[in-house]
């Protein structure tokens, strides 16, 4: 073992590397929480190793430098196993294959820079104490939060993700949001680091006891909360539809084709007041001017007393020029495809739906990956949509494929739709973890928000979500069909919907104040 510790290039690389790749067992599908209890005890022991032998064997300038090469091999393994699934989407066109090298290594090569400045800056401060484990946690939650914000952001498996089959663990969502929760799961995880000592000592006891505590009085605020009622509107049905439509079948099957099985599974009831929720991408390269040559399937299957909401690209003219924009939109049509409502998708996914630096990066040959069309404009902004007064004026709130992963920017607070909708095209990442850890997010943002989410998800997993988090009737990625309920009634703002994630920074703060007072003491 010593011999092991002792070799430069595994506590440097290969060690945090395998610990960064182990992580990934902590979301879902896996969601072996526990596995966190040791891969940060671990990480936060590979610090201190550092910072030790730095004078006797990596010398004293080079420790900064150790330090960031320590978080880069923690979060190219995190990252490279964690999102292996980006390259998947690159396999559907051979024109896209020569890009798998750089969505499978550089990817994640840039995203473990967060992680190597986080360990950088925790590390000048390393010692076996809890001070040290509250700025750890503090430094690398702030860096979870730059992740998801920063050049668009990429909020994915945030460690509070590690939590998602706990429905009763993360009630505490409604009150302290994603980030809040990361920065506190991170704490608890570090706590084995204290005892990796020969003498027990009794404050390391008392802080263990102390967030035992409250893991219990968070579980137990959590069983509280999921005792609450819903209400529904009797009157009005959500049909959710899940089609299990392959990439192939969009390039060889006609677009009257794919309609008829859309309203087959659909199985509209004439006389029924409902809102069918067809995913994204089932148009793969047809526009919405496309979709309404087919006016006459719709009115012979629907009804006046339906509403279909769908995925598709639309575009516009610029200044009455020959010159368009295209966006990726969500419409609310009635049975003759007249337009109701419609919402252009505003978070776009770089290199997916537009090309960063177009102008630049297409003279090499790079292009978006969603085929038909150039890079796609983001809309303007995120607002409610009103149903029809035949279908008592509710309000929605559209949300397209990657825009649910972002916390506590999904809504404001003058927004209070009873539903969101979230509809998305999963099939570009195959039968890999992309879609369960996709899933995971809707869960995150229904607690967060307060509100039930109908998901439809073509090749994902269709559900519709409470607003405590518990999935009510699911389809998993593999299964064709249906699923119904009756259109819920708004219940109530929770506390981080209003304040969103001012908590977080609220939460640094008391950390701040925390390390303060324990360094001290010398805790």
């Amino acid at each position: 073992m010593n011999a092991l510790l002792n070799n430069k290039w595994i506590v440097l690389f290969f060690a945090p590397f395998f610990i960064g790749a182990v992580s990934v067992l902590g979301f879902a599908p896996y969601n072996f929480t526990f596995i966190n209890f040791f891969t940060f005890s671990i990480l936060l022991f590979l610090i201190l190793l550092i910072k030790k032998r730095t004078e006797s064997k990596y010398r004293k300038k080079n420790t900064l430098r150790y330090f960031f090469y320590l978080g880069c091999a923690f979060g190219f393994g995190f990252f490279l196993f964690g999102n292996y699934w980006i390259s998947i989407s690159l396999t559907h066109d051979e024109e896209f294959k020569r890009l798998i090298p750089f969505a499978l290594i550089l990817i994640p090569l840039f995203l473990s820079l967060f992680f190597g400045w986080a360990i950088l800056l925790a590390g000048m401060f390393a010692k076996k104490n809890i001070s040290f484990i509250l700025l750890f946690s503090l430094v690398f939650s702030i860096f979870e939060f730059l992740r998801g914000n920063l050049f668009t952001g990429f909020p994915w498996n945030l460690i509070s993700y590690t939590w998602s089959w706990s429905n009763e663990t993360i009630q505490v969502l409604s009150l302290i949001g994603t980030y809040s929760l990361s920065l506190i799961s991170i704490t608890f995880f570090c706590i084995p680091f204290l005892f990796f000592q020969k003498k027990i000592i009794k404050k390391n006891i008392l802080f263990l006891l102390f967030f035992l505590i409250i893991f219990v009085c968070n579980y137990s605020y959590g069983k509280f909360k999921l005792n609450n009622n819903h209400h529904y509107d009797d009157e009005i049905k959500v049909k959710i539809i899940s089609p299990n439509f392959l990439l192939e079948d969009y390039q060889n099957e006609t677009e009257e084709f794919q309609l008829r099985r859309l309203i087959k599974i659909s199985n509209p009831r004439e006389d029924e007041k409902t809102l069918f929720i067809w995913p994204e991408g089932i148009f793969y390269e047809s526009s919405l001017e496309d979709i309404k040559k087919h006016e006459n399937l719709f009115k012979k299957k629907f009804s006046e007393n339906h509403l279909i909401i769908l995925g598709i690209n639309h575009f516009v003219n610029i200044n009455n020029s020959s010159d368009k924009k295209y966006f990726n939109s969500l419409v609310v049509l009635n049975h003759k495809l007249e337009i109701l409502s419609l919402y252009n998708k505003v978070n776009l996914v770089p290199f997916g739906e537009f090309l960063p630096f177009e102008k630049i990066l297409s003279k090499y040959g790079f292009k978006k990956i969603t085929r038909g069309y150039t890079s796609f404009s983001a809309g303007d902004k995120r607002n409610t949509i009103n149903l029809s007064s035949k279908f008592n004026k509710k309000l929605i709130l559209p949300l397209i494929c990657y825009e649910i992963i972002y916390s506590g920017k999904i809504k404001n607070k003058n927004q209070l739709p009873d539903l969101v909708i979230n509809i998305s095209e999963d099939a570009w990442f195959g039968k890999s973890i992309g879609p369960y850890q996709h899933f995971s997010k809707a869960i995150y943002r229904s607690i967060e928000e307060g509100i039930f989410i109908a998901r439809s998800a073509n090749k994902g997993i269709s559900a519709f979500i409470d607003s405590n988090g518990r999935v009510l009737k699911s389809l998993n990625a593999s299964e064709s069909g249906n699923i119904q309920l009756n259109f819920p009634y708004f219940n109530k703002s929770t506390f981080f919907s209003n304040y969103g994630n001012k908590i977080f920074f609220l939460i640094i703060f008391l950390y701040i104040l925390l390390i303060l007072i324990f360094k001290k003491f010398e805790i």
